[in-house]
């Protein structure tokens, strides 16, 4: 029996088994009794459980690192995450997967692909997310947007939240007649219940509501706020606040839909991000409150932005910069500075770390995590995160279709031997060949990256 499945054992035995969320006063007793981890031993419980910040996590779909004006776009308007970004810490380098289910699972889990990944639209039961150890922490906990990672009725309480509002859960992602589900009147599920919504509803503004109210329900306390967006993934098709917006629209029957409509779209992301923040603001909140914003991965095709650093070509799906370079944007006002832009290099397995960190959320020893914490970075300590990042990828899990490779913020090694300079050659049509000295050492350092990973047997290989 491995670590990992040891310690979800425990957690599923303090949960009575059942997946679903822990008595009140029971939490309040765990929450008690490891406040010791992480506050001064003088301070009350109660005193220790308000003090903690509150964290909100922000994921859109498919919107790469391009779409951001803050990150050099010229072709959308994204004035509320501009302005985060320059009230707090823009990350120039932060890698996610090729696609969504993959990156999900990283994110969730801080752990490598290689590691856990089973295949597409699944996370594996055995593994502990965030949310189950800002939970056992005492955070309360809800989930709101794409899920994809499993159909069980108790999916998402499951994995650690307790309340969820979420779109691909039990129902696929068309209806009887074909209809994409995710944008207007969209088909949703509620802590498991089906909704079908109807009357001009936009999936994105039901969102929102769901996780303002949570937030306003719990903002004496603190909690975990986890939004993977439905926008921008495709079918590209109108908003409320475009033009063209059929109030009684029921989907796009076609997978692409109209990709004219995808600057609306990124705009619509920047309103609801805007609308939490000043939510937010409104209950008293916001100074004592993290707020990531990131993306899953790179932008699909056929999308082309124009940027300062030139043109980018959709890349979803691919292992080259635009496939899986993204957004990551902080903002934390007791504890990061405004107007700053950190080259320090991230990717998403050190998002589980960094967040337990700030929750003082015990990480547990057996746990295999390959994350690093990037707390220190928030803080404004540069310098003292990883070199390097890895990433292992293939769709569905299957180890013999499976590419890896090594980067740091400019030079990335595959593990057939290709070398690239990716600040030169983004899109990665000409291998080095003749090295530097400095460039030999950097190859070095990512073989060694490599090589952390080479006992790491994945999941449909054991």
């Amino acid at each position: 029996m491995t670590q990992a499945i040891v310690w979800r054992q425990r957690i599923a035995t303090r949960r009575g088994c059942t997946g679903f969320a822990l008595p009140a006063l029971l939490v309040a007793t765990m929450a008690s009794c490891m406040t010791s981890r992480f506050c001064h031993a003088e301070t009350s419980s109660e005193s220790q459980s308000l003090q903690r910040p509150n964290i909100v996590l922000i994921m859109a779909d498919d919107m790469g690192f391009e779409c951001i004006g803050a990150n050099g776009s010229l072709d959308y308007q994204t004035p509320n995450i501009d302005r985060i970004a320059s009230e707090g810490l823009r990350f120039e380098h932060c890698y996610s997967q090729p696609i969504c289910t993959p990156s999900r699972v990283k994110l969730m889990t801080g752990q490598s692909n290689k590691r856990n990944y089973v295949k597409f639209g699944m996370l594996d039961r055995e593994q502990t997310t965030f949310a189950h150890l800002l939970k056992e922490a005492g955070y309360r906990t809800c989930i709101a947007g794409k899920w994809q990672l499993g159909s069980e009725l108790d999916s998402p309480q499951h994995f650690g939240f307790e309340q969820s509002l979420l779109w691909q859960h039990t129902r696929g992602r068309m209806d009887a007649k074909t209809h994409d589900t995710r944008y207007p009147n969209p088909r949703l599920e509620r802590n498991g219940v089906e909704e079908n919504h109807t009357g001009g509803a936009f999936s994105s503004n039901l969102f929102a509501d769901f996780l303002c109210e949570f937030m306003e329900e719990n903002r004496d306390q603190p909690f975990l706020a986890y939004y993977p967006m439905a926008l921008v993934h495709c079918p590209f098709c109108p908003t409320p606040d475009s033009k063209s917006w059929d109030p009684e629209s029921l989907g796009s029957k076609t997978y692409k839909g109209q990709p004219e409509h995808f600057g609306d779209m990124v705009a619509y992301v920047d309103k609801i991000v805007g609308r939490i923040d000043q939510h937010l603001r409104d209950l008293g909140i916001r100074e004592n409150t993290l707020l990531l914003f990131t993306g899953d991965n790179g932008t699909d095709t056929p999308i082309v932005t124009q940027t300062r650093f030139g043109e980018v070509v959709g890349a979803k799906g691919e292992m080259v910069d635009a496939g899986n370079h993204v957004t990551c944007i902080a903002r934390w006002p007791d504890q990061i500075d405004a107007g700053r832009v950190t080259s320090q290099i991230i990717d998403f397995s050190d998002f589980l770390p960094t967040m337990c960190e700030v929750a003082g959320a015990p990480v547990p020893e057996e746990l295999p995590i390959d994350g690093m914490s990037f707390l220190s970075v928030l803080r404004g300590e540069e310098g003292k995160g990883r070199e390097a990042m890895f990433m292992w990828y293939e769709r569905n899990g299957r180890p013999k279709k499976a590419r890896e490779f090594a980067r740091n913020q400019r030079y990335k090694l595959y593990g057939d031997g290709e070398f690239f300079d990716v600040q030169e050659d983004r899109n990665e049509k000409s291998p080095l060949t003749s090295l530097t000295l400095e460039q030999e050492q950097i190859r070095e350092m990512l073989q060694a990256r490599i090589n952390s990973f080479a006992d790491v047997v994945p999941p449909q290989a054991r």
